[in-house]
């Protein structure tokens, strides 16, 4: 997250973009989602920032060091106000969660989807979403469906599929944004 979120700065510093996509993999909690399907990310979650105390994840928001509401946040949520405007190919618009850690405890993941319902998870979403709603740069997040979120036996992912449905999608993708735009 951490990198992605220099980067972006230092992109936007330097090319000063209309729109920035951001693609990539990402595991799913949600079991009856295919491998290689193809989602756009409505809304980002901070998904380890807290503390576990007395056996209850506590985040930034429970633990009322930032306030829900409080830019770039709504609701505890980064969400993409571009969204409707950008995703032309009407993918599920779905939640994603943002960890430093991939989750593979089942207790935890099991709390993750209590406590927020996400639809996938990845490494560095929510970073794509702070900097650019705070930069006022209009983005949208992609992301194929690559495994479950848990496992660990990568003889279970299919990267090559998740990638092969994503590359199709995301030219697709600009080819209609590039024509409606004129970017």
């Amino acid at each position: 997250m951490l990198a992605t979120a220099v980067s972006l700065m230092q992109v936007i510093i330097q090319e000063k973009p209309d729109l920035i996509i951001q693609m990539g993999i990402a595991g799913t909690f949600e079991p009856l989602l295919p491998i290689g399907t193809v989602v756009a990310v409505k809304e980002e979650i901070l998904g380890d920032t807290g503390v576990w105390e007395d056996g209850i994840w506590k985040d930034l928001f429970d633990m009322s060091l930032e306030e829900k509401n409080q830019s770039p946040f709504k609701q505890g949520r980064l969400t993409n106000p571009f969204i409707s405007e950008y995703n032309v190919l009407n993918l599920p618009a779905i939640t994603g969660i943002t960890v430093n850690q991939v989750s593979t405890d089942n207790t935890k993941i099991e709390h993750l989807i209590h406590k927020y319902q996400p639809v996938i998870e990845s490494m560095e979403g929510a970073a794509l979403h702070y900097v650019c709603t705070l930069q006022q740069i209009p983005f949208l997040q992609i992301r194929s469906i690559s495994n479950m979120v848990g496992d660990r036996n990568k003889q279970r992912w299919n990267i090559p599929v998740a990638l092969q449905h994503l590359n199709k999608t995301i030219l697709d993708l600009v080819a209609i944004i590039s024509q409606k735009t004129n970017l």
